[in-house]
């Protein structure tokens, strides 16, 4: 049997190559086209626009590595391995198929995380492999960073990041038919920024006919306020001694925009606060044109409801931020002051404190960190099955405390999602030999809820309704996301 495999999609034909799957069950190889730009390179007169759809090619073009990213230079150690690719054509899409021949296979696009200024499609991670042995095609996108992809300019377009996921949308219903997938089962997924994204998109009006469902793991909103990415951007412009156009920007090289873009948003402790309070300074912005309000706004206003929805979080999302040095200085500051600085309200501490009284009992730095996962990523999860009243919305926790860090930590939960516990620096998150029975468990769930509508547990109803625990048994429980209502 051949290595390799050839697809013709609208713009060109592509090759790809045969891998094998592991498990030991469903399809025993699976399809990678790797690096296949959906949108011409975003550089030059291109840089700051709405991204172009990729010009039609003659002969074959190999997908067979990785392509550029917009993630630059080494990233350093991260919780998810997701390398940089150095390069031009940074806007591609990548392809994981079990059957190029076949027909009608549900279709999962995957958003990466990283904040809205980093992060790569290029992790292995990623890799469709295990969903493509369960059924499921499988596609990653790529998307500009930090401020080529979201920063305000004042005569260019808007949200050219939240654009390109709409192009490289628009390219999976055009071409994933090609691959064996079907154009009208597309659920679209991510996690933290990437969770932010599908949840972006889901209250979108002019992103309803590209997809069918949602899955957002962790995720992180944008909802940029416009005087706020206006502010950042004339203060990024000033610091680069340009104009805020795109002729002024267009003067400052790729390396220094990165390095003052860099500055503007280092975290201190004033700066700590102003983004637990109102995010990251650059995301998806209320730009009028493609986001109008604030993507729960549009949730309550009925957008999406069709589409049915999985929202959840870790436990413990960003406790390690309290970990080592930063938990033994803890032990000196105030209860009253760390909570000042935390964000959280005098008014509902004690009520706080006595829903989460088996946390304080681990000391402050435990947490510390559960009130800023709570404040960040856990209280947005019944807030926006509330906001989607009756629409199909089902929960979960992710509570399988890491070997490494003897909590669910941020990223934990990727590689059981992927079902990829045998992928590379993995212990590192998950400690020596995390149980595949959990992965077979939520990876499971993810795979009945691409190809059904539907993970196989109750849908959320009310306020207190039932919520899927991912933990060393997985279980089924009422309320579960009760220690968070003080926040709500």
């Amino acid at each position: 049997m051949t290595e390799y495999v050839d697809v013709q999609t609208a713009a060109g034909r592509v090759r790809g190559r045969w891998r094998p799957t592991t498990g030991g069950r469903g399809a025993s190889r699976s399809a990678a086209f790797l690096g296949i730009p959906f949108a011409e390179a975003p550089t030059g007169d291109l840089r700051f626009q709405a991204p172009v759809p990729k010009a039609p090619w003659e002969g074959v073009l190999d997908a067979l590595e990785f392509a550029a990213t917009a993630q630059r230079g080494d990233p350093g150690v991260t919780l998810i391995p997701e390398p940089s690719v150095e390069g031009d054509s940074t806007l591609n899409v990548n392809v994981f198929t079990p059957d190029p021949t076949a027909a009608g296979l549900p279709v999962l696009v995957w958003i990466h995380g990283g904040g809205y200024f980093a992060g790569s499609p290029a992790s292995p991670w990623y890799d469709g492999r295990n969903f493509n042995r369960d059924g499921v095609v499988t596609v990653s996108i790529s998307y500009r960073l930090g401020f080529d992809g979201f920063g305000w300019i004042a005569d260019a377009p808007s949200n050219r990041g939240v654009r390109d996921w709409l192009l490289a949308l628009e390219w999976v219903q055009q071409n994933i038919a090609a691959f064996g997938g079907d154009p009208g089962r597309v659920t679209i997924a991510g996690q933290s920024a990437g969770g932010g994204a599908v949840l972006t998109l889901l209250g979108m009006e002019a992103a309803q006919h590209l997809f069918h469902g949602v899955y957002a793991i962790s995720g992180a909103l944008g909802d940029v306020a416009p005087a706020r990415a206006e502010a950042f951007g004339r203060a990024l412009a000033a610091a680069a001694g340009v104009e805020p156009t795109v002729a002024g920007f267009a003067t400052v090289a790729e390396d220094r925009l990165l390095a003052l873009q860099k500055k503007a948003t280092q975290l201190g402790p004033s700066s700590m606060t102003t983004m637990i309070d109102e995010g990251l300074p650059l995301g998806p912005a209320i730009d009028g044109d493609l986001l109008t309000r604030p993507t729960r706004e549009s949730l309550r206003a009925g957008v999406g409801a069709d589409k049915p929805l999985v929202i959840g979080a870790a436990d413990d999302e960003f406790t390690m931020a309290f970990t080592g040095k930063a938990a033994t200085a803890l032990r000196w500051v105030p209860q009253s002051v760390l909570f000042n600085r935390l964000g959280l309200p005098r008014s509902i501490r004690a009520e706080y404190l006595a829903a989460n009284a088996d946390i304080a009992r681990l000391g402050k730095a435990r947490l510390a960190g559960r009130v800023l996962t709570d404040r960040m990523f856990r209280r947005a999860v019944p807030r926006i099955a509330a906001d989607r009243a009756d629409a199909p919305t089902w929960l979960y926790r992710f509570s399988w405390p890491s070997g490494h860090f003897g909590f669910a930590e941020h990223c934990l939960d990727v590689p059981f999602f992927f079902d990829c516990l045998d992928g590379p620096s993995m212990e590192a998150l998950a400690g020596p030999n995390p149980p595949q029975t959990l992965a077979d468990d939520l990876h499971g769930a993810a795979v009945a809820f691409v190809t059904t509508a539907d993970p196989g547990w109750p849908r959320h109803e009310g306020d207190a309704g039932t919520v899927r625990v991912y933990d060393v048994q997985t279980r089924d429980v009422a309320d579960a996301y009760a220690s968070v209502r003080a926040l709500i």
